[in-house]
């Protein structure tokens, strides 16, 4: 599957990374493994990644850069898929609502997590102790804000960025 990431800067990789040294025996992201789906490129039909991609960049076509913010810590502690806990960073910003939203109306939501379930964050770990995960909540931080100018095309079965876009000003 591919999805619409946004890069996420190294200071919110660092905190993710000092985060997750706390979480025991939880699945912890490694270094340059944190995104930030923007949607899930999923279609009803059989698409190619180009086709794919094209499809995308037509959505995307004088979308303008708009602000992201990390505010803090949260669990989710019953996913639909995978194993949980997930400790994740919890992140503001309308604007990639907006365009998730827009996105939805191309590519459909995939059951639970997208659409109205879209919860936009950074993942931290995955399984591990709930009380562990529960306790890192309350981890002060200073937010971290930047403004997204680039996001990414990511094919998640190899892991990787494929290419990349970026939003006009």
């Amino acid at each position: 599957m591919y999805s619409l990431n946004v890069p996420v800067p190294g200071t919110v990789a660092a905190l993710a990374r000092d985060l997750g040294t706390r979480l025991g025996t939880a699945s912890v992201r490694r270094r340059g493994e944190h995104t930030l789906v923007c949607k899930r490129l999923d279609t009803d039909d059989a698409a190619t990644y180009h086709e794919l991609e094209a499809r995308a960049r037509e959505v995307l076509a004088g979308e303008p850069p708009f602000a992201v913010r990390v505010t803090g810590v949260d669990v989710f502690t019953d996913v639909p898929r995978g194993e949980s806990p997930v400790v994740y960073l919890a992140v503001e910003s309308p604007g990639l609502v907006a365009l998730h939203e827009r996105l939805c109306e191309v590519f459909r939501p995939v059951d639970e997590i997208e659409g109205e379930g879209y919860v936009p964050h950074v993942t931290v770990a995955r399984g591990g102790s709930i009380e562990r995960a529960a306790g890192l909540r309350d981890t002060p931080f200073d937010p971290v804000e930047w403004s997204v100018e680039r996001l990414e095309f990511w094919d998640a079965e190899h892991d990787q960025s494929v290419s990349s876009v970026s939003l006009p000003h």
